[in-house]
């Protein structure tokens, strides 16, 4: 087969869609859960290996930390324990003439959780469009299609010009990054590269950034029911209320970037988690004398860590300065993980035009050229000057009970990303 059109593209991936399902299947399978510091990716990337081998590939296994200089590198997270946790990559050399691509992906997932599921966590259970489980969405189908994409070259005997990277990550979940940043120290790099991030068949060629805190409130003299004196929980009301208020003010003070000026809210900030004292009547009935709060806001490419930090410390002192009687004990305030930076590619990068032209072809309408809404570590490869981006599937209640990923938009992002490997990289004559 001298080439691959976009039409063969998409047909082929159509006719094959019960195999690119079966490699989807196959990885939701094999749990990958994500425990910071610690992880169980392990079983999960040597089915990744032996794949890639029955493809004639010969794959490198590594831990991040044998990377040469990481441990050193500005963004390095430490305190990570990797073992049996390796990388996997596998380069397929080229015939030489074409430009070089990167297909990267996290294999590790959040945990179920204590929520409870209605399917199987680890059953790839399929419903109408839709299949069922722990990183279905998040992001296993991304890494399906792009172990789809390496079988098919085999299947069709393509031999491309340019080499192709394929690799699958650990450690992302959590602001892990070191597994990314491994694989580029390491030297696995391109003239561009592609994560295969759900993005809902958008090409995404940014990340907001984003800043999590741990926020402890103590109340000591608190007592018991029926005594005065500031609790915990009347910390945690007034911090609520001007919670709002940050978030209000982050809202109309924050520059939207382009990428993003099609959100009404560019740099939403939430707290997401809630914890006073344990529940139930085992425990005796006091006024909580502590609360734990975590606060993530977002931030746009271009705003930096003193930047953010500089403001929330700002708006938490007037806060405190507010109510020097209710706030008696400073409240503790921990970052539990990485400050995860925004990042934007140029719009005018080759390598979002040339995708945008292929998924157009092969899908038949242009598609939308947006941010993504949350941070990953696609910023990783912005910093070592690679222009990436990211394109993947649809699907929903991602780090939820129940996650999916609907199949036929997974089939669509497959049918595109081979298309463009044979378009990006070039196809040999012989």
């Amino acid at each position: 087969m001298k080439s691959v059109t976009e039409f063969q593209a998409r047909t082929y991936v159509e006719n094959h869609a019960d195999r690119l399902i079966r490699i989807l299947r196959d990885l939701v399978s094999i749990p990958s859960e994500n425990r910071a510091p610690y992880g169980a990716e392990g079983a999960c990337q040597e089915y990744v290996a032996s794949f890639m081998r029955h493809h004639g590939c010969t794959p490198a296994l590594y831990t991040p930390i044998e990377a040469p200089g990481i441990e050193s590198h500005p963004l390095f997270w430490p305190g990570r324990d990797y073992t049996g946790r390796p990388n996997v990559v596998a380069p397929v050399k080229g015939e030489g003439g074409g430009q070089s691509l990167v297909l990267s992906g996290h294999v590790d997932t959040v945990p179920i959780g204590s929520r409870k599921w209605t399917r199987k966590p680890f059953g790839g259970e399929i419903e109408g469009n839709k299949l069922f489980g722990r990183g279905a969405n998040d992001m296993k189908a991304g890494i399906a299609a792009n172990l789809f994409v390496l079988e098919t070259l085999r299947a069709l005997e393509i031999k491309l010009l340019g080499d192709l990277v394929i690799e699958t990550v650990v450690d992302e979940e959590f602001g892990g990054v070191n597994g990314t940043l491994a694989g580029r120290l390491l030297g696995y790099n391109a003239d561009a590269a592609i994560l295969t991030e759900p993005t809902s068949l958008r090409i995404c060629p940014a990340q907001r950034g984003g800043r999590t805190a741990h926020i402890r409130f103590e109340a000591p003299n608190a007592g018991i029911l029926g005594r005065r004196g500031p609790s915990a929980v009347e910390q945690l009301r007034v911090f609520l209320n001007a919670a709002n208020e940050f978030a209000e003010t982050r809202r109309r003070s924050a520059r939207a970037h382009p990428y993003y000026r099609h959100l009404d809210n560019p740099v939403p900030a939430n707290v997401t988690r809630i914890q006073t004292a344990p529940w139930g009547v085992s425990e005796p009935p006091n006024v909580p004398s502590e609360c734990m709060l975590e606060f993530f806001w977002e931030a746009m490419p271009g705003e930096t860590l003193p930047d953010i930090d500089g403001e929330f410390n700002s708006w938490l002192d007037a806060l405190l300065q507010a109510h020097p009687s209710l706030f008696t004990t400073r409240p503790e305030v921990v970052f539990p993980i990485r400050w995860l930076p925004g990042s934007a590619l140029d719009p005018e990068a080759k390598l979002i035009q040339e995708l945008s032209r292929c998924a157009a072809e092969v899908r038949g309408s242009t598609p939308l050229i947006q941010g993504i809404e949350g941070p990953c570590d696609l910023f990783v490869f912005h910093e070592f000057g690679i222009p990436t981006v990211l394109w993947g599937a649809r699907g929903g209640n991602t780090h939820n009970p129940d996650e999916y990923v609907e199949l036929d938009s997974l089939v669509e992002a497959a049918a595109v990303l081979l298309a463009f490997v044979c378009r990006w990289c070039g196809v040999s004559r012989s």
